[in-house]
């Protein structure tokens, strides 16, 4: 009986306060409270302006305003060695791909705009590069990590899309990041493993495709920066990622 009273004692307390606030609060109070929502609203829209990559995702709404992709189509989702394979959809002929791959990109970014660049086109499949980023961006990122980011990604896709197939390609033994190869080698392995237990998904191997004899990152597969790809390696990920795209 007394829990209900304090109950009770506590509604009545509320619309007093609501009519107080609504009938009684003095104006010079309310311009003030009416400044601050007004500051919280333009703070969370330049914020917003500001995110990581946000011009490079408006530009992607801008090409999809004048022509939208179709949809259940194949999406490349990732971070630059997608964003500079120019010609994927040339590389792959056959397939319809959409490719949004944007900056320097990690996870946690993918999963961020997945709402601007991945659910609107309701895809079939997702192909997805992300990682590389994520453990040359702090030494406190490790493979654990990068599992953990990626299972964030992955249930979030498969809330939204669950027939859509889910594919990840291995992170890629880049030579400037060559000190990083053995948390790209055990995230690799993690998120392999991972996947083995999902249905509609797979893992890509690209790692092991691009190392010399000797298990070093093979030099000739890079331009300058020694962490893109040149034609030679996009070769060989057209050729091991091609067998797992989905032609239905």
């Amino acid at each position: 009986m007394e829990e209900s009273n304090c109950s009770l004692k506590s509604v009545i307390l509320i619309i007093i306060f609501y009519l107080y606030q609504k009938y009684f609060m003095n104006k010079i109070l309310l311009k003030k409270l009416n400044f601050l929502l007004f500051f919280l609203i333009s703070f969370c829209f330049v914020n917003a302006q500001t995110a990581p990559f946000h011009s490079e995702i408006q530009q992607f709404e801008k090409q999809d305003s004048i022509h939208f992709p179709p949809k259940h189509a194949i999406l490349f989702l990732g971070s630059s060695s997608f964003r500079k394979w120019k010609d994927v959809q040339n590389d792959f002929p056959g397939y319809t791909i959409i490719n949004r791959g944007f900056g320097g990109s990690t996870i946690p970014d993918a999963i961020y705009y997945a709402d601007e660049i991945v659910f609107p086109y309701e895809p079939k499949q997702v192909v997805i590069y992300e990682g590389d980023n994520d453990l040359a961006s702090s030494d406190k990122i490790t493979a654990d990590s990068v599992l953990n980011r990626f299972k964030q990604l992955f249930n979030l896709l498969r809330s939204k899309l669950p027939n859509t197939s889910i594919a990840f390609v291995s992170i890629k033994p880049s030579p400037s990041r060559e000190k990083l190869m053995p948390q790209m080698q055990e995230s690799n392995s993690m998120v392999k493993r991972f996947l083995s237990h999902q249905k509609n998904a797979a893992f890509i191997d690209v790692y092991h495709a691009m190392l010399n004899k000797d298990g070093t990152p093979d030099k000739s597969l890079f331009i300058e920066d020694e962490l893109h790809m040149n034609a030679k390696g996009y070769a060989i990920w057209k050729r091991i990622i091609q067998p797992y795209l989905l032609k239905k």
